[in-house]
């Protein structure tokens, strides 16, 4: 095991990415290291020429996921948006991986960001000492990318001021970026693109420019479909995450999960499974990654705490992290909830029992 808590994407799945790069005839983008299919093939799973399996990375529609590699092979950048926990960032940095197999040029976007952290900055005691040179200057994620023809990560775009969004707009249009103390340029080398992601859910955040919207194509990451997909996903990252942190995975992981992903869906939907009882939502996403939070946080704790089973009354305190977010409205969506629907629900006792004690 590693001594490095998380390892960049590319390092972990170094072997699938050299397997899918062997005997990869097919035609290539200038600076890719995969063609567009291989890179598909790496987000979505297969198998190559030599049985090398190649683990799913996304798990839902392979079109979302062929239109965005499409994308990026254009001179046009790639906005991944989405509701909370739909795999945006998961997928950004699989697709830097597979196609420059880099996924560390990130720019993680917030409020406090400024044009300095997307375009450069300047080293002051250079600067104080020799007046403005390309020694003084610091490059940002961005400028490494655009000099090294890789691909620039955005995350949380709409975070960051509009102002500053808007310092992208000579970026993606001109593929260049003014340096006017040097009266120079860095003009981007070809591979050359950016992928930023946004959730049109959270609040606190800016809205785009028009002209900066035209430059993005848009590529709309959903909710799983069906609660079995559901599962499937979330099943796959806690065995993932668990190995990861040298957790046991408890035998009835899929089992515990199903029940979780029942009551988020339901919680998240306004409605039963059946559809016959309408149902307040909590003011929380309940996101398959929240989802995820919980069950990693219950084994944790089971592993810890309670002799490695996985029980309802291990994961309990970690749903009501996960739903209740506002203190008094989300209490009472939670209450309703339990009275009406899982109080009665076969194989719901023990939660019920456990989540009615913690409310």
């Amino acid at each position: 095991m590693s001594e490095i808590l998380r390892l960049p994407a590319e390092t972990i799945h170094a072997g699938e990415l050299a397997a899918l790069a062997a005997g990869d005839s097919d035609r290539r983008p200038p600076g890719w290291a995969l063609s567009p299919q291989r890179v598909v093939t790496y987000l979505m799973g297969g198998t190559t020429a030599d049985g090398t399996v190649i683990t799913p990375k996304y798990v839902g529609n392979r079109r979302l996921i062929e239109t965005a590699v499409a994308t990026l092979a254009t001179d046009r950048a790639l906005l991944l948006l989405g509701v909370p926990g739909t795999a945006k960032s998961w997928v950004s940095e699989h697709l830097a991986a597979a196609i420059t197999g880099d996924s560390t040029m990130v720019i993680q976007c917030t409020a406090g960001t400024d044009e300095n952290q997307v375009r450069y900055g300047w080293n002051y005691a250079q600067l104080l000492a020799h007046g403005p040179s390309r020694e003084a200057l610091v490059p940002t994620p961005m400028m490494r990318a655009m000099e090294a023809g890789k691909l620039c990560r955005l995350e949380e775009l709409t975070r960051m001021g509009s102002d500053v969004q808007d310092t992208l707009i000579t970026v993606l249009s001109e593929k260049m970026m003014p340096i006017p103390e040097l009266n120079s340029a860095v003009y981007a080398q070809r591979g050359f693109n950016i992928i930023a992601t946004a959730n049109n859910r959270d609040k606190g955040v800016n809205e785009l420019s028009s002209a900066l919207k035209r430059r993005f194509n848009v590529v709309v990451l959903p909710l799983p479909d069906s609660a079995d997909e559901e599962v499937a996903i979330i099943v796959k990252r806690v065995g993932e995450m668990a190995q990861s942190l040298d957790l046991p995975a408890p035998r009835n992981v899929a089992e515990e999960v199903a029940r979780v992903v029942s009551i988020f869906r339901e919680l998240r939907s306004g409605s039963t499974e059946d559809g016959k009882v309408a149902l307040k939502s909590p003011s929380g996403g309940l996101s398959t990654a929240e989802a995820i939070g919980v069950m990693v946080g219950g084994i944790s704790q089971a592993t810890f705490f309670n002799d490695g089973r996985l029980t309802p009354e291990t994961l309990a305190a970690n749903m009501i992290g996960a739903v209740v977010k506002d203190p008094v409205q989300d209490r009472a969506v939670l209450g309703e909830y339990l009275e009406t629907v899982l109080k009665k629900r076969r194989g719901f006792e023990s939660y019920y029992a456990s989540l009615t004690e913690m409310i």
